[in-house]
Order: C-alpha cells, then sequence, then structure tokens
C-alpha cells in the first residue's frame, strides 16, 4: 500500500513549513532512516527521515525549494516495487482541463500511471518545475527513451503561444494565495511567461517589480526570510502585548571573575568544557529564579502559570538570525553541565541545526550583549515569558570597595518584565538577587 509522506509539524504552533530539498532523487530505494529532504519551520531547519522502506515517488507538480507548504500537505509516496502510483496523485498531477473536452476512458489509467513512473533526469525534472511543464505527457529522447532536458526545453517552446487554457490560468495554489494576498493581476504575470505554469517566485518578482524604486549605486535589496518575518512577528507582539519595564543594575563582578579563572584552569586540567561567563549566569539566574517564582511565570490566556523548574532559553545570534535554544532544568544543572550543553546548542544553532524540541518551552530568557561593549539595554520580553535579563559587558572600572576607590570589575545588569504578569517590588527583589549572586559567587556555587 502506498506510503503518504506530507509535510510535518516541526513545533506546536507550526501552520505551515517552507520546503527546503529533496535529499533523495525520484525513484531512489529507500529504508528507514534515510533522509528524504529538509523542511524550515519556526525557526529550525530540520532533515525529515524515511520510516518506511520501498520506493521515492515524487510527483511531477512536487514541492519546489523555497515553497511554502500548509502542514499535513502531501510532498510524495513511498512504494513498493511494482505498485502503481496512486489514482489521486496522477489527478493531481494533471494540467487544468482545456476548452476541448478530452474523456479520458476508463482503460486509460494503467498508461497514465506507467507514464507517471517513466524514467527522467534529475535536471530534467528541475527544468520542467521552473519551466511548468508537465513531464509525465513527454516522451523521452535520451537513453533507454530517459526524458532528458532537451525534451523539456521543446515541449516548453512549442507552448510558448499559449499562456492560458480554456480560459482558465495555470497557476499554482500557492502563486494564487500569494498574488490575491497582494494585489497582483495574474494576467499580466502570465504575460511575462507565456506558456508556463505561474509560481510563486512569479508571483513575488512582480510584487517586487511594483514596489521597486531606483536604487542607489552600491544599494542592495535582501529578502525577507521565513526566520526574519517570525522574528519581525514575535518581536512586534512583543512590544504591543506586554506591559513592559525594564530595570537596570550594576554588580561588581569581582568575584565572579576570579571565580571563573579558577574554574577555567581546572577544568582545562580535565579536558572539561571550560564555561563562559554566561554559563555561569545561567546557574546563578536559575537559582535566584527559584525564590523568586513569579519571575519563572508564563501568561497563557486566562491564567499565569508558575513553573516548577527552570528552561532558561538562551539568545544566539545566528547568520539567519536570532534563535533561542533552551537549557532545561537549568536549576538542576552543574557549571559543567551546563557548559556542555550550551556549547552543543550554540553549535547546532551556527549549523541551522537545532530541532523543535531545542526551541520548546522556555520558561525565562538570558541575552549576552557583553561581548560587543554593551553595558545596559532594553531586551524585548519573549512571549509567552514575563520576564528576560540582559547582560552587558564586565568592564574595569573605579570603584568604592571597602572605603577605598579601586578598580573593580563591574557588570551591567538589564532586566526587563511584563508588569502584567509581575508587579516593579518583586522584579526589583529578583534582579537584586542576581546582583548578590553575581557580587558573591560563594552563596550558590557552593551549594
Amino acid at each position: 500500500m502506498p506510503v503518504e509522506i506530507r509535510m510535518p509539524r516541526l513545533g506546536w504552533t507550526m501552520e505551515e513549513g517552507t520546503f527546503g530539498e529533496w535529499l533523495k532523487e525520484d525513484g531512489a530505494a529507500v529504508v528507514p532512516g534515510d533522509l528524504l529532504f529538509t523542511v524550515e519551520g519556526d525557526k529550525a531547519t530540520q532533515e525529515v527521515e524515511a520510516f518506511d522502506a520501498g520506493i521515492l515517488h515524487i510527483p511531477p507538480d512536487g514541492p519546489q525549494p523555497g515553497q511554502v507548504l500548509p502542514v499535513g500537505a502531501r510532498l510524495a509516496y513511498i512504494l513498493q516495487p511494482g505498485e502503481a502510483v496512486p489514482a489521486v496523485a496522477a489527478a493531481e498531477a494533471a494540467p487544468l482541463p482545456a476548452a476541448q473536452p478530452a474523456p479520458v476512458q476508463g482503460h486509460a489509467q494503467p498508461a497514465l500511471a506507467k507514464r507517471v513512473r517513466s524514467a527522467i533526469s534529475p535536471r530534467a525534472r528541475r527544468v520542467a518545475g521552473e519551466l511548468g511543464v508537465d513531464w509525465t505527457q513527454l516522451a523521452g529522447s535520451g537513453r533507454t527513451g530517459r526524458i532528458v532536458e532537451r525534451d523539456v526545453r521543446a515541449a516548453h517552446a512549442a507552448s510558448q503561444d499559449t499562456a492560458r487554457q480554456g480560459d482558465r490560468l495555470r497557476v499554482s495554489p500557492v502563486a494564487q494565495r500569494v498574488a490575491a494576498a497582494a494585489g497582483i493581476d495574474l494576467a499580466d504575470v502570465a504575460a511575462q511567461h507565456p506558456g508556463a505554469r505561474i509560481q510563486r517566485d512569479q508571483v513575488e518578482a512582480a510584487i517586487a517589480a511594483r514596489a521597486a524604486t531606483a536604487l542607489e549605486a552600491g544599494d542592495q535589496r535582501l529578502p525577507v526570510t521565513r526566520l526574519r518575518r517570525l522574528i519581525a512577528q514575535r518581536m512586534v507582539e512583543s512590544v504591543q502585548t506586554t506591559a513592559a519595564v525594564t530595570l537596570t543594575s550594576e554588580a561588581d563582578a569581582t568575584e565572579l571573575v576570579a571565580l571563573r579563572e579558577q574554574i577555567k584552569a581546572a577544568f582545562a586540567l580535565r579536558g572539561w568544557d571550560v564555561p563562559s561567563y554566561t554559563d555561569l549566569l545561567i546557574k546563578l539566574t536559575a537559582l535566584a529564579l527559584q525564590e523568586h517564582p513569579r519571575l519563572n511565570a508564563t501568561w497563557q490566556g486566562d491564567e499565569i502559570i508558575l513553573h516548577g523548574a527552570v528552561h532558561l532559553g538562551l539568545a544566539v545570534d545566528t547568520e539567519p538570525g536570532l534563535v533561542v535554544p533552551v537549557v532545561r532544568d537549568a536549576q538542576a544543572k552543574s557549571v559543567r553541565q551546563i557548559a556542555g550543553e550550551t556549547r552543543g546548542l550554540i553549535e547546532r544553532a551556527q549549523a541551522n541545526r537545532l530541532g523543535p524540541d531545542d526551541l520548546a518551552g522556555g520558561t525565562f530568557t538570558l541575552t549576552n550583549l557583553g561581548m560587543y561593549s554593551v553595558d545596559f539595554f532594553t531586551p524585548l520580553i519573549n512571549l509567552p515569558q514575563c520576564a528576560i535579563l540582559g547582560v552587558g559587558r564586565i568592564a574595569q572600572k573605579p570603584a568604592v570597595h571597602q572605603g577605598q576607590v579601586v578598580p573593580r570589575h563591574l557588570l551591567a545588569l538589564s532586566l526587563a518584565f511584563d508588569h502584567r504578569v509581575v508587579d516593579g517590588a518583586p522584579a526589583a527583589r529578583f534582579l537584586d538577587t542576581v546582583r548578590q549572586f553575581v557580587e558573591t559567587p560563594a552563596l550558590w556555587a557552593m551549594g
């Protein structure tokens, strides 16, 4: 029985995903565990593997790289040797009906299934997708009758004089939705691509052309990626939804600096991951949240959930954009465990290999801009969480210590919190506990 391959749901909030690329070719034999394709969901790109053995069948109108599809959309099939393509797939692969009726007899279905399974080179398949050519209707001129690129281009050239079939434009469903949302006349797009099935990228090109203005020398247009669009949506939602307040404090981190130097030497001697200041701050922040549970909370509908465990999100800068992987149960982990875990999370984030589980379930977020010589700033709350701690640089400055003005290492701290969830005084007490833990590491390091 054919096994359907559908667009997976990579997270609870995911409604649609961007198809990346096929990692197996049409007609390839696959076994459970083989990687089939990549898909980009909310802040995560994931390789999707096969759960069944058989032959991969990619329909001629299968997903194209960059195409946005709803969760559950059919992408392909896994067939057993000799098994016919399901009738629904053949029907979906057929072009839109022409003006002249062309009745199909019941005995024609096996022939259609045979054509769908005919051999085509990967390059010819790609060109067919770009030009909107239904290659299942072509006769191949390659070796053993294989359809090659010249067959596809010849078919496309023969249809250049028809941009419409029976007064109906040949348009992909995604292109129709994008055009409708942007108010684009598909007839104008079709005139620019005679004979081709209109795809999403052609509609987006028309949108860009409509909005285009003359660029000065050196200017550059950048497409808005799915991740950038998601970040924009989340940030605007945070600003518009929360009653955000920012408190700042400066902590004397001299003892914390000394502690890290001691740990660094001891860990390096044993071959362990050397903790960063961020790792130490994750640990002490998690313990401070245990003392102030109102800050380890999320707003969920008509309820405020106070979380017992601290699942601490760490803001990570990557080439595509900001992601926030989560260190789970941070309050219960040692500094050594946290250092190893954050290193793995950051490496996967930089390689765009974070999974949905890496990004879900955070109860509080820490963002560190100290490496960029930033002191105080206003971080945006990561909904549905109620607070985020911004960490600035550790800078050596003159300070009064034991009645003397001496150089000390001072750390800038910025706490943004949602006043709907927590009031100013509890938030201030939490920030002061963080300050105390920074200034006196023995309060938590010996626990």
